[in-house]
């Protein structure tokens, strides 16, 4: 498929689970007849160089891995030649039938594997698959020959580096054992990257919440291997990890991580908490729930996630076991009244209850013939919505090792191993199962208590965690009361309730942190082309003079403002990305060569302003089998594809092949040139241009004209270097005067420097 200008469109991820679109790009050729006795023991694919590309890049908006191979031997064996090939990666990949491929339709790539095609473009496929089967769908591959015979470049989405090349590795294992029909365990292999994305990749509830921002358009960075993200650029960023924000203070949390501190604040706003009392010691312990009343619930005073709470307690022995199990699980315990009722968990952002849960408690029935630890196994433990991951909504139950449950089970006479009667119901868990749905039953009184108990310690996201016997009825007519407040509270209940339907807590929490359909961005420009560099300071210039606090990134340097804060060159990811992690800067702009966008890709995902300025530069990226100017071209349409649709690309008009991206580019366009002529089609059809004439620029609207004002920049600045500059300040929308005063303020960068 084409694009404007006879350029190949630039190719998205796909969002169907085995949409693959792309094939090899060499046509197939015929190979030698296939005989028995040809069919040795094949070397592996070597592969020859893996590169991560961190963002928008050659390929794809999105990151991606790209791996270049070797095919070797295997270069004059399509797959259609070797031997039982194709039935074996069928049988151990069956979902390969549903691959749609260049034939554009599912069960293509089957069809390419009968009638031959590389094992480059075999393996693309056969590593999307495993990522499919790993839990983690991937929609988009390319496989493109190189000028070297037999080595290939191959490129697959890649949401996270390590399970990227966890699959890859796999991939290449399978695909040389299915060549050399060789045993091969495709479930262990999966296993394998399934195990990279549990490791490596975020949490549920952060993923969730991430995917929210996204629907928004708000971009985010991970900041550590954990479930630190930030969202949005610059000063206009905000963090979160997990469902704590960077608006969520040290002080409230540390509130609610003191259940005491918490309940006598709660206390004296009028939100009803059951009486308790500090124990130091399991002594104390019984003597409290004496005074209070039996029967009493026995906790840690800073624990979470229900460890160590034990719920009906009322006699001496079971508040002592109880006392002991808190202990090894917070710093100190407290003894309060039990409340009987349901648990429930009211997730409270920004002031609003945005969803509630209900949970249950777990109980078998007896047998007469099995343990009760094998009875929990089969009626318990067998649901699937229970598991050890943060994908289960419901955790296992271990009889053996929960504190709370073998105190559950004492006081009913019992042990993990011991045999229930034939139809005796035994309670395993009064607590913990927090999972059914239950938001729309929610009575506002309800919500206005959760509300301010969030407000009352100080919490923009809380979980409120409340016992009553019926939701749906008003406080006052039963018996209720808030039993705990809790910071960083889980989402997986509402996300993926064991009972009910999911609630969008991610996009409420996206909304408390961008109000207004605010989509977290700064301006950032972006200038590609090899005589970018001192364009790019101009920008910068502009920028500043215009108020903003900007951000520079170039072969220069990395600057704060007038100040440079790294000599490096910060054309290099790891140090442009340092610009978008700064909160003093509320602009941005990046120079970004046709090497960097190869070796990474570019910094930021989306930009305002996008400039390209010329396709010089092939030797810096041979590496990468760049060879002309129709390649160059490809790479630098990275920079137009990425601008906003309220942005602008800049296009140098004096080469009509600069000038043909300006169909590709998604926001308005603004050309400029020394040649009126380039100009006259665009400003024709009443695009904005700027034109060197008479020795200075003149903004062009249409047909009307202004010279810049001023003496554009004192004879001082070369064309090639003004006009961009110029331009890329008005897409902005500077004022001509501001960028008139500008250039001539400008002190050009020393002669000398970096070129």
């Amino acid at each position: 498929m084409l694009g404007a200008g006879g350029l190949p469109a630039f190719s998205p991820i796909g969002s169907a689970r085995h949409r693959v679109d792309n094939a090899a790009s060499t046509p197939r050729r015929p190979g030698r007849p296939t005989k028995t006795s040809d069919m040795a023991c094949f070397d592996d694919i070597r592969l020859l160089r893996i590169t991560y590309l961190r963002g928008p890049n050659l390929w794809t908006y999105r990151p991606a891995l790209e791996t270049w191979l070797d095919l070797g031997a295997l270069e004059d064996r399509p797959s259609s030649e070797l031997p039982g090939f194709v039935e074996r990666l069928a049988a151990w990949l069956p979902a390969l039938g549903e691959h749609h491929c260049g034939v554009g339709e599912q069960g293509g790539f089957m069809q390419r594997l009968q009638e031959g095609t590389w094992l480059g473009h075999v393996l693309e496929h056969v590593v999307i698959e495993l990522l499919n089967l790993a839990g983690m769908p991937t929609g988009f591959g390319q496989t493109r020959s190189t000028s070297q015979r037999g080595v290939y470049r191959m490129v697959f989405r890649a949401r996270d580096e390590a399970v990227a090349r966890c699959a890859l590795a796999e991939g290449h294992a399978l695909l040389m054992a299915a060549v050399n029909d060789r045993a091969f365990e495709v479930a262990a292999a999966v296993a394998r990257v399934r195990g990279t994305i549990d490791r490596s990749y975020l949490g549920p509830s952060t993923a969730h919440i991430v995917a929210a921002a996204t629907e928004r358009r708000i971009p985010h960075l991970r900041l550590n291997d954990g479930n630190l993200v930030q969202l949005g650029h610059g000063a206009r960023q905000h963090r979160i990890w997990t469902a704590e924000t960077d608006r969520t203070g040290a002080i409230a949390e540390g509130i609610a991580g003191d259940k005491a501190l918490t309940k006598r604040l709660l206390a004296a706003v009028g939100v009803p908490v059951p009486e308790g009392q500090a124990a130091a010691d399991a002594e104390a312990a019984w003597e409290i729930a004496q005074q209070i009343g039996l029967p009493v619930a026995v906790k840690p005073v800073d624990g979470n996630h229900g460890r160590g709470v034990t719920l009906d307690l009322r006699t001496r022995e079971d508040v002592a076991v109880a006392w002991a199990a808190a202990r090894r699980h917070g710093s100190e315990v407290i003894v309060e009244r039990f409340v009987a009722g349901q648990e429930h968990r009211l997730l409270v952002v920004a002031g609003e209850v945005v969803a509630a849960a209900r949970g249950e408690a777990a109980w078998v029935i007896g047998d007469g013939r099995s343990t009760v630890r094998e009875l929990v196994d089969r009626q318990l433990n067998s649901d699937p919505r229970r598991g050890t991951t943060e994908d289960h909504p419901l955790a296992l139950l271990r009889p053996a090792e929960d504190a709370g449950i073998r105190s559950d089970l004492a006081r009913q006479g019992l042990g993990a191993d011991d045999v229930p009667a034939a139809g005796r119901r035994v309670l395993i868990q009064r607590n913990g199962n927090v999972a059914i749905d239950c938001t729309d039953e929610l009575h506002p009184e309800f919500a206005r208590l959760a509300a301010l108990a969030a407000r009352t310690v100080g919490l923009d996201i809380a979980g409120v965690d409340l016992v009553a016997e019926d939701i749906a009825r008003p406080p006052a007519q039963q018996a209720a009361a808030v039993v705990e407040v809790n910071a960083g509270p889980g989402l997986l209940s509402h996300l993926r309730p064991a009972t009910g339907k999911p609630r969008p807590v991610g996009q409420a929490i996206v909304a408390h942190l961008f109000p207004d359909d605010g989509d977290g961005r700064i301006p950032i420009v972006g200038l590609a082309g090899r005589d970018a560099s001192a364009s790019a300071r101009l920008v910068a210039w502009l920028l500043l003079l215009g108020g903003h606090r900007v951000g520079l990134a170039c072969r220069d340097g990395l600057f704060l403002g007038p100040r440079q804060v790294d000599a490096g060159d910060a054309t290099d990811w790891r140090l442009g990305h340092r610009l978008l992690v700064s909160r003093d800067i509320d602009a941005a702009v990046f120079e970004n060569p046709a090497a960097g966008i190869l070796d990474h890709g570019l910094v930021y995902d989306r930009c305002l302003v996008g400039v390209v300025t010329d396709l010089g530069g092939i030797d810096t990226v041979e590496r990468h089998d760049i060879r002309d100017d129709d390649d160059m071209l490809r790479v630098l349409r990275t920079q137009v594809d990425v601008v906003l649709e309220r942005g602008a690309g800049v296009l140098n008009a004096d080469d009509p092949r600069i000038a043909a991206l300006a169909g590709l580019c998604d926001g308005a366009v603004v050309l400029y040139a020394t040649q009126a002529d380039a100009l006259a089609a665009h400003r024709a059809a009443g695009g904005r241009a700027v034109l060197w004439r008479d020795g200075r620029p003149w903004l062009c609207d249409g047909e009307s004209e202004t010279a810049l004002p001023g003496q554009a920049g004192r004879g001082l600045l070369a064309p090639a270097m003004l006009l961009p500059a110029v331009a890329a300040g008005w897409a902005l929308g500077l004022a001509p005067a501001l960028i008139g005063a500008g250039v001539d303020a400008f002190e050009p960068p020393a002669a000398g420097g970096r070129d």
